[in-house]
Protein backbone atom coordinates (compact mmCIF):
# COMPACT_ATOMS: atom_id res chain seq x y z
CA UNK A 1 0.00 0.00 0.00
CA UNK A 2 1.62 3.84 -1.37
CA UNK A 3 1.65 6.27 0.95
CA UNK A 4 -1.34 8.03 -0.83
CA UNK A 5 -3.54 5.19 -0.84
CA UNK A 6 -2.70 4.52 3.16
CA UNK A 7 -3.23 8.55 3.80
CA UNK A 8 -6.65 8.13 1.69
CA UNK A 9 -7.58 4.98 4.16
CA UNK A 10 -6.66 7.01 7.20
CA UNK A 11 -9.36 9.59 6.38
CA UNK A 12 -12.02 7.22 5.34
CA UNK A 13 -12.07 4.75 8.14
CA UNK A 14 -11.01 7.66 11.34
CA UNK A 15 -11.87 10.53 9.97
CA UNK A 16 -15.87 10.14 10.69
CA UNK A 17 -15.33 8.84 14.30
CA UNK A 18 -13.30 11.91 15.28
CA UNK A 19 -16.39 13.80 14.05
CA UNK A 20 -19.03 12.00 15.54
CA UNK A 21 -17.15 12.30 19.24
CA UNK A 22 -16.68 15.83 18.45
CA UNK A 23 -19.50 16.63 17.52
CA UNK A 24 -21.12 15.20 20.48
CA UNK A 25 -18.52 17.16 23.04
CA UNK A 26 -19.93 20.39 21.79
CA UNK A 27 -23.49 20.60 23.07
CA UNK A 28 -25.16 23.13 23.14
CA UNK A 29 -25.12 25.76 26.35
CA UNK A 30 -28.56 25.14 27.47
CA UNK A 31 -27.61 20.98 27.86
CA UNK A 32 -26.41 18.97 30.50
CA UNK A 33 -22.82 17.60 29.63
CA UNK A 34 -20.72 16.08 28.34
CA UNK A 35 -21.11 12.71 30.27
CA UNK A 36 -18.09 10.63 30.08
CA UNK A 37 -17.92 6.93 31.44
CA UNK A 38 -15.24 6.76 33.16
CA UNK A 39 -12.10 4.23 32.51
CA UNK A 40 -11.96 0.31 33.05
CA UNK A 41 -15.28 0.48 35.44
CA UNK A 42 -18.15 -0.34 33.98
CA UNK A 43 -20.82 -1.75 34.40
CA UNK A 44 -20.71 -1.42 38.10
CA UNK A 45 -23.57 -3.53 38.81
CA UNK A 46 -23.81 -7.08 37.15
CA UNK A 47 -26.24 -10.18 37.53
CA UNK A 48 -25.55 -11.99 40.94
CA UNK A 49 -26.78 -15.46 40.98
CA UNK A 50 -25.15 -15.67 44.79
CA UNK A 51 -27.93 -12.90 46.03
CA UNK A 52 -30.71 -15.05 47.80
CA UNK A 53 -33.77 -13.58 48.93
CA UNK A 54 -37.05 -15.47 50.37
CA UNK A 55 -40.16 -14.42 48.72
CA UNK A 56 -43.22 -13.02 51.21
CA UNK A 57 -45.51 -14.39 48.28
CA UNK A 58 -44.32 -17.53 46.80
CA UNK A 59 -42.61 -18.20 50.69
CA UNK A 60 -39.38 -19.61 48.72
CA UNK A 61 -35.80 -18.67 48.42
CA UNK A 62 -35.04 -16.93 44.72
CA UNK A 63 -31.74 -15.73 43.36
CA UNK A 64 -33.62 -12.24 42.92
CA UNK A 65 -31.20 -10.82 41.02
CA UNK A 66 -29.82 -13.69 38.96
CA UNK A 67 -31.31 -12.63 35.53
CA UNK A 68 -30.60 -9.73 34.98
CA UNK A 69 -29.97 -6.04 36.55
CA UNK A 70 -30.46 -2.54 34.94
CA UNK A 71 -32.92 0.98 35.02
CA UNK A 72 -31.49 2.60 38.02
CA UNK A 73 -32.51 5.44 40.18
CA UNK A 74 -30.16 7.22 42.34
CA UNK A 75 -30.18 9.24 45.77
CA UNK A 76 -27.55 11.42 47.97
CA UNK A 77 -28.23 10.49 51.28
CA UNK A 78 -25.44 11.05 54.26
CA UNK A 79 -22.62 11.67 51.74
CA UNK A 80 -23.08 8.94 49.93
CA UNK A 81 -25.04 7.84 46.50
CA UNK A 82 -27.35 5.65 46.69
CA UNK A 83 -28.47 3.42 43.51
CA UNK A 84 -31.70 1.33 43.49
CA UNK A 85 -31.53 -1.04 40.07
CA UNK A 86 -34.14 -3.16 38.60
CA UNK A 87 -33.27 -6.39 39.33
CA UNK A 88 -35.20 -9.94 37.72
CA UNK A 89 -34.47 -13.19 38.65
CA UNK A 90 -35.15 -16.38 36.27
CA UNK A 91 -38.98 -17.28 36.72
CA UNK A 92 -39.53 -16.93 33.31
CA UNK A 93 -38.35 -16.24 29.99
CA UNK A 94 -38.12 -12.67 27.48
CA UNK A 95 -38.62 -9.01 28.67
CA UNK A 96 -41.34 -8.22 31.25
CA UNK A 97 -42.31 -12.12 32.16
CA UNK A 98 -39.72 -12.51 34.97
CA UNK A 99 -40.41 -10.84 38.35
CA UNK A 100 -38.71 -7.43 39.07
CA UNK A 101 -37.52 -6.13 42.51
CA UNK A 102 -35.52 -3.21 43.16
CA UNK A 103 -32.13 -3.96 44.60
CA UNK A 104 -29.89 -1.25 46.47
CA UNK A 105 -26.00 -0.66 46.07
CA UNK A 106 -24.02 2.64 48.10
CA UNK A 107 -21.02 4.23 47.01
CA UNK A 108 -18.75 6.94 48.73
CA UNK A 109 -17.64 7.97 45.09
CA UNK A 110 -20.22 6.76 42.79
CA UNK A 111 -18.31 4.31 41.23
CA UNK A 112 -17.15 1.84 43.78
CA UNK A 113 -20.58 -0.01 44.75
CA UNK A 114 -21.47 -2.30 48.27
CA UNK A 115 -24.76 -3.67 47.45
CA UNK A 116 -27.38 -5.47 49.59
CA UNK A 117 -27.60 -8.90 50.03
CA UNK A 118 -31.58 -8.72 49.38
CA UNK A 119 -33.78 -6.34 47.88
CA UNK A 120 -35.16 -3.18 48.97
CA UNK A 121 -38.47 -3.09 47.43
CA UNK A 122 -40.65 -5.99 45.93
CA UNK A 123 -44.37 -6.78 45.65
CA UNK A 124 -45.42 -8.26 48.77
CA UNK A 125 -48.29 -9.29 51.04
CA UNK A 126 -49.88 -5.89 50.88
CA UNK A 127 -52.65 -3.86 49.46
CA UNK A 128 -50.64 -2.65 46.15
CA UNK A 129 -49.87 -6.78 45.25
CA UNK A 130 -52.93 -6.98 42.72
CA UNK A 131 -50.90 -4.44 41.07
CA UNK A 132 -47.22 -5.28 41.58
CA UNK A 133 -47.92 -9.22 41.18
CA UNK A 134 -46.50 -11.54 39.23
CA UNK A 135 -44.70 -8.67 36.82
CA UNK A 136 -42.99 -6.81 39.81
CA UNK A 137 -41.65 -3.37 40.62
CA UNK A 138 -39.92 -1.46 37.42
CA UNK A 139 -37.87 1.39 36.51
CA UNK A 140 -37.47 3.47 39.72
CA UNK A 141 -36.68 7.55 39.70
CA UNK A 142 -36.14 9.31 43.24
CA UNK A 143 -35.46 12.81 44.01
CA UNK A 144 -35.68 14.69 47.70
CA UNK A 145 -37.50 17.08 49.20
CA UNK A 146 -35.57 19.90 51.17
CA UNK A 147 -37.06 18.56 54.58
CA UNK A 148 -35.27 14.81 53.70
CA UNK A 149 -38.10 12.84 52.19
CA UNK A 150 -37.48 10.87 49.11
CA UNK A 151 -40.30 10.30 46.48
CA UNK A 152 -39.53 7.61 44.16
CA UNK A 153 -41.68 7.05 41.11
CA UNK A 154 -41.54 3.44 39.49
CA UNK A 155 -43.59 0.85 37.36
CA UNK A 156 -46.29 -1.22 38.81
CA UNK A 157 -46.36 -4.37 36.65
CA UNK A 158 -49.00 -7.18 37.40
CA UNK A 159 -48.60 -8.57 33.66
CA UNK A 160 -52.13 -7.05 32.68
CA UNK A 161 -51.94 -2.89 33.12
CA UNK A 162 -48.70 -1.20 33.53
CA UNK A 163 -49.02 1.68 36.23
CA UNK A 164 -46.99 4.32 37.54
CA UNK A 165 -46.76 4.39 41.37
CA UNK A 166 -45.59 6.61 43.99
CA UNK A 167 -43.54 5.73 47.64
CA UNK A 168 -41.64 7.50 50.17
CA UNK A 169 -38.84 6.76 52.15
CA UNK A 170 -36.95 9.27 55.10
CA UNK A 171 -33.61 6.19 54.52
CA UNK A 172 -33.84 4.81 50.86
CA UNK A 173 -34.76 1.61 52.79
CA UNK A 174 -37.68 1.67 54.49
CA UNK A 175 -40.49 2.39 51.86
CA UNK A 176 -44.41 3.58 52.20
CA UNK A 177 -46.19 2.43 48.70
CA UNK A 178 -49.07 5.06 48.39
CA UNK A 179 -50.08 3.19 45.30
CA UNK A 180 -50.74 4.72 41.17
CA UNK A 181 -49.97 8.20 41.08
CA UNK A 182 -53.26 8.90 38.76
CA UNK A 183 -55.58 7.14 40.53
CA UNK A 184 -57.90 9.78 42.46
CA UNK A 185 -57.31 12.73 39.49
CA UNK A 186 -60.54 13.24 37.78
CA UNK A 187 -62.88 10.74 39.75
CA UNK A 188 -60.57 8.02 38.49
CA UNK A 189 -60.48 8.74 35.14
CA UNK A 190 -56.90 7.75 34.45
CA UNK A 191 -56.89 4.83 37.44
CA UNK A 192 -56.40 2.10 34.72
CA UNK A 193 -54.63 4.41 32.23
CA UNK A 194 -51.28 2.15 31.25
CA UNK A 195 -48.53 4.52 32.23
CA UNK A 196 -45.30 4.77 33.27
CA UNK A 197 -41.72 7.02 33.75
CA UNK A 198 -42.08 10.01 35.90
CA UNK A 199 -39.40 12.84 35.84
CA UNK A 200 -39.79 14.96 38.82
CA UNK A 201 -39.24 18.48 38.50
CA UNK A 202 -35.46 19.42 41.00
CA UNK A 203 -33.23 22.24 41.50
CA UNK A 204 -29.81 23.01 42.87
CA UNK A 205 -29.99 24.68 45.87
CA UNK A 206 -26.71 25.50 48.51
CA UNK A 207 -25.14 22.48 46.49
CA UNK A 208 -28.18 20.07 46.75
CA UNK A 209 -30.43 18.69 44.33
CA UNK A 210 -33.99 18.90 45.69
CA UNK A 211 -37.55 18.67 44.52
CA UNK A 212 -38.76 22.06 43.10
CA UNK A 213 -42.28 23.96 42.46
CA UNK A 214 -43.36 25.31 39.69
CA UNK A 215 -46.03 27.98 39.31
CA UNK A 216 -46.99 26.62 43.08
CA UNK A 217 -47.14 23.44 42.50
CA UNK A 218 -44.72 20.46 42.17
CA UNK A 219 -44.54 19.07 38.82
CA UNK A 220 -43.58 16.36 36.63
CA UNK A 221 -43.01 15.12 33.34
CA UNK A 222 -43.83 11.67 32.61
CA UNK A 223 -44.50 9.00 29.57
CA UNK A 224 -43.21 6.86 27.57
CA UNK A 225 -44.20 6.72 23.87
CA UNK A 226 -44.90 10.82 24.28
CA UNK A 227 -44.45 13.44 27.42
CA UNK A 228 -47.21 14.88 29.66
CA UNK A 229 -46.99 16.86 32.83
CA UNK A 230 -48.65 16.20 35.98
CA UNK A 231 -49.13 18.46 38.95
CA UNK A 232 -48.99 17.54 42.90
CA UNK A 233 -49.61 19.38 45.89
CA UNK A 234 -48.51 16.40 48.25
CA UNK A 235 -46.31 14.22 46.04
CA UNK A 236 -48.45 11.12 46.21
CA UNK A 237 -51.46 12.22 44.25
CA UNK A 238 -50.78 13.46 40.76
CA UNK A 239 -53.10 15.26 38.11
CA UNK A 240 -52.25 15.34 34.50
CA UNK A 241 -52.65 17.93 32.28
CA UNK A 242 -55.49 17.97 29.93
CA UNK A 243 -55.45 19.87 26.49
CA UNK A 244 -58.92 21.62 24.96
CA UNK A 245 -60.49 18.45 24.19
CA UNK A 246 -60.01 17.37 27.75
CA UNK A 247 -57.38 14.77 26.85
CA UNK A 248 -53.90 14.27 27.72
CA UNK A 249 -51.85 17.15 26.75
CA UNK A 250 -48.55 15.13 24.71
CA UNK A 251 -45.99 18.26 25.15
CA UNK A 252 -43.59 16.12 23.25
CA UNK A 253 -44.14 13.27 20.73
CA UNK A 254 -41.61 10.86 18.46
CA UNK A 255 -39.77 12.98 15.26
CA UNK A 256 -40.18 10.73 12.09
CA UNK A 257 -36.22 10.09 10.58
CA UNK A 258 -34.75 11.10 14.08
CA UNK A 259 -33.11 9.19 17.12
CA UNK A 260 -36.48 9.06 18.82
CA UNK A 261 -38.42 8.03 15.62
CA UNK A 262 -40.47 5.18 18.05
CA UNK A 263 -40.77 7.49 21.24
CA UNK A 264 -39.61 9.60 23.87
CA UNK A 265 -39.75 8.35 27.60
CA UNK A 266 -38.91 10.45 30.26
CA UNK A 267 -35.31 9.55 32.49
CA UNK A 268 -34.06 10.86 35.19
CA UNK A 269 -35.66 13.98 37.44
CA UNK A 270 -35.57 17.18 35.38
CA UNK A 271 -33.89 20.08 36.41
CA UNK A 272 -34.46 23.63 36.55
CA UNK A 273 -31.45 25.85 34.64
CA UNK A 274 -31.11 29.19 34.03
CA UNK A 275 -32.19 28.65 30.87
CA UNK A 276 -35.47 26.65 31.68
CA UNK A 277 -36.87 22.88 32.69
CA UNK A 278 -34.37 20.48 31.33
CA UNK A 279 -35.42 17.15 30.80
CA UNK A 280 -33.29 13.96 29.83
CA UNK A 281 -34.96 11.26 28.04
CA UNK A 282 -34.65 8.24 26.52
CA UNK A 283 -35.25 7.73 22.64
CA UNK A 284 -36.38 5.29 20.52
CA UNK A 285 -35.48 4.54 17.30
CA UNK A 286 -38.06 2.57 14.65
CA UNK A 287 -37.08 -0.17 12.39
CA UNK A 288 -39.27 0.87 9.60
CA UNK A 289 -38.59 3.12 6.71
CA UNK A 290 -39.39 5.89 9.69
CA UNK A 291 -36.25 5.38 11.47
CA UNK A 292 -32.92 7.84 11.97
CA UNK A 293 -30.50 5.55 9.51
CA UNK A 294 -28.04 7.13 11.73
CA UNK A 295 -28.48 4.79 14.12
CA UNK A 296 -28.92 1.35 14.74
CA UNK A 297 -32.99 0.05 14.22
CA UNK A 298 -34.85 -0.30 17.41
CA UNK A 299 -31.56 1.39 19.61
CA UNK A 300 -32.03 3.77 22.34
CA UNK A 301 -30.55 6.47 22.93
CA UNK A 302 -30.69 9.61 25.22
CA UNK A 303 -32.20 13.32 24.38
CA UNK A 304 -32.31 16.38 25.72
CA UNK A 305 -35.54 18.93 25.84
CA UNK A 306 -35.89 22.20 27.35
CA UNK A 307 -38.74 23.96 28.52
CA UNK A 308 -39.87 27.38 29.52
CA UNK A 309 -39.87 28.38 33.05
CA UNK A 310 -42.57 30.37 33.38
CA UNK A 311 -44.69 28.09 30.51
CA UNK A 312 -43.57 24.59 31.38
CA UNK A 313 -45.16 23.10 28.26
CA UNK A 314 -43.40 25.18 25.64
CA UNK A 315 -40.13 23.66 24.40
CA UNK A 316 -37.70 25.71 24.02
CA UNK A 317 -35.01 23.33 22.51
CA UNK A 318 -34.63 19.84 21.66
CA UNK A 319 -31.48 17.71 20.11
CA UNK A 320 -31.54 16.70 16.89
CA UNK A 321 -28.85 13.42 17.78
CA UNK A 322 -28.34 12.16 21.17
CA UNK A 323 -25.92 13.18 23.44
CA UNK A 324 -25.71 9.69 25.19
CA UNK A 325 -25.49 6.24 22.49
CA UNK A 326 -24.75 2.85 23.02
CA UNK A 327 -20.88 2.24 22.54
CA UNK A 328 -19.40 -0.41 24.72
CA UNK A 329 -20.15 -3.97 23.90
CA UNK A 330 -22.42 -4.64 27.08
CA UNK A 331 -24.78 -1.56 26.16
CA UNK A 332 -25.10 -3.47 22.89
CA UNK A 333 -25.59 -7.23 23.63
CA UNK A 334 -27.46 -8.57 26.92
CA UNK A 335 -31.44 -8.78 26.99
CA UNK A 336 -31.90 -6.15 24.58
CA UNK A 337 -29.49 -6.55 21.73
CA UNK A 338 -30.60 -3.50 19.80
CA UNK A 339 -28.36 -1.46 22.04
CA UNK A 340 -29.68 0.33 25.22
CA UNK A 341 -28.25 2.66 27.27
CA UNK A 342 -31.38 3.77 29.46
CA UNK A 343 -30.93 6.54 31.60
CA UNK A 344 -32.91 7.29 34.99
CA UNK A 345 -30.31 7.92 37.99
CA UNK A 346 -29.17 12.09 37.97
CA UNK A 347 -27.56 13.13 40.92
CA UNK A 348 -25.31 15.97 42.15
CA UNK A 349 -22.69 15.10 43.85
CA UNK A 350 -19.14 16.22 45.08
CA UNK A 351 -19.87 19.14 42.24
CA UNK A 352 -20.32 16.48 39.70
CA UNK A 353 -23.34 15.39 37.70
CA UNK A 354 -23.58 11.69 38.18
CA UNK A 355 -26.16 9.82 35.20
CA UNK A 356 -26.50 6.06 35.84
CA UNK A 357 -28.16 4.23 33.13
CA UNK A 358 -29.04 0.77 31.89
CA UNK A 359 -27.00 -1.57 29.88
CA UNK A 360 -29.04 -3.86 27.28
CA UNK A 361 -31.41 -4.37 29.92
CA UNK A 362 -28.90 -5.88 31.52
CA UNK A 363 -26.37 -4.43 33.18
CA UNK A 364 -25.61 -0.82 34.71
CA UNK A 365 -23.39 1.72 34.69
CA UNK A 366 -22.37 5.35 35.38
CA UNK A 367 -20.63 8.34 32.83
CA UNK A 368 -19.93 11.92 34.71
CA UNK A 369 -20.11 15.52 33.27
CA UNK A 370 -17.57 17.75 35.87
CA UNK A 371 -19.16 20.91 35.21
CA UNK A 372 -15.40 23.06 35.96
CA UNK A 373 -14.54 21.39 32.47
CA UNK A 374 -16.11 23.61 30.49
CA UNK A 375 -14.67 26.26 31.98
Amino acid sequence: MNRTILRLFFFVVFLPLAITVDAQNKLPEWTLGPFVRPENVNPIISPKTESIFTDPIIRKKIAWEAGDVFNPAAAVHQNKIYVLYRSEDRSGTGIGMRTSRLGIAESSDGIRMKRSPEPVFYPDEDEQKANEWPGGCEDPRIAVTAEGLYVMFYTQWNRNIFRLAVATSKDLKHWTKHGPAFSKAYNGKFKDLKCKSGSIVTKLENGKQIIAKINGKYMMYWGERFMNIATSTDLINWEPALNGKNELDMIVKPRKHYFDSDLTECGPPAIVTDKGILVLYNGKNRGDAERDTNYVAHTYSAGQVLFDLKHPSKVIARLDKPFFVPTAPFEKSGQYPSGTVFIEGLVYFKKKWFLYYGCADSRVAVAIYDPASKK
